[in-house]
């Protein structure tokens, strides 16, 4: 019994000493990542951002947001007595979700949702109204915006 416990206290002092043998990190070992390049964006590092930002992904944790808004909103029973910004928050998730390439802005006041910029097809301004009046705590929908098409980016 007495060389098992030997064993093991030898053990811990032997890992507690290889541990302790790191030196010290400091700040001045990190690497200098704050340079400032000054550079734009090129177009395809756009175009990147722009395909994440309208990807099947992005939708899904838009629309998981929005489930997860409605669940907390039925678990106070507030479905009536939703604040304006947070209306206003899931409508405009819900468009950009299932909106690609819409320029859009949501003001929300007692209910009453207004949307108001542009999308590139007829067809996306017509689900507008539908898709904001599927969250819940929206009584009516005044669409204001417009069919603008996407200027190409092509020289």
């Amino acid at each position: 019994m007495k060389k098992i416990t030997l064993f093991v206290l030898s053990g811990v002092l032997l890992f507690g000493a290889a541990a302790c043998s790191d030196t010290a990190k400091t700040s001045a070992d990190a690497p200098n990542s704050t340079k400032q390049t000054g550079e734009s964006p090129t177009a395809e590092m756009t175009q990147s951002g722009q395909n994440d930002a309208t990807s099947k992904v992005r939708r899904d944790q838009l629309n998981s947001d929005i489930r997860a808004n409605e669940q907390r909103n039925d678990a106070t029973n507030g479905d009536m007595n939703r604040a304006d910004g947070d209306l206003s928050s899931e409508v405009r998730s819900k468009l950009e979700a299932n909106i690609p390439n819409g320029n859009l802005t949501v003001d929300a006041k007692d209910g009453a949702v207004v949307v108001s910029g542009t999308v590139p097809t007829q067809e996306q301004l017509d689900k507008i109204e539908p898709l904001a009046k599927q969250i819940k705590g929206v009584m009516n929908v005044n669409v204001a915006a417009k069919v603008a098409p996407v200027p190409s980016t092509s020289p």
